[in-house]
């Protein structure tokens, strides 16, 4: 489902980029340069395919994992090569988890 206008959204990666590092620079002050601590382990996730479609309520819920999503994001650290495009969704799983518990 695309916007109000029937355009699908382009996000200009530059704007995306700058929009992370401002946020960033909050949540690094927040922390006062250290660690973030996460006070959740296990959160709810909308099945993938179910996600965006806006005309039914999802079916079964799963559950994911903030270490585990947390450990994803470490290994692309560890290996660049070994990045694909699912590790945006686990950061976003840790980011959300960021955003929620403390907010700025």
């Amino acid at each position: 489902m695309g916007s109000m206008s029937g355009e699908p959204l382009s996000v200009s990666v530059d704007e995306l980029r700058r929009a992370f590092e401002v946020l960033m620079r909050r949540v690094e002050t927040a922390a006062g340069g250290g660690d973030v601590p996460l006070e959740a382990e296990y959160f709810w996730a909308v099945p993938q395919g179910e996600m965006y479609d806006v005309t039914g309520e999802p079916g079964e819920l799963t559950i994911g994992q903030l270490s585990e999503s947390w450990r994803h994001v470490q290994d692309v650290l560890a290996d660049e090569d070994r990045a694909v495009g699912y590790h945006l969704v686990w950061l976003a799983d840790v980011l959300r988890a960021i955003g929620q518990e403390r907010p700025a």
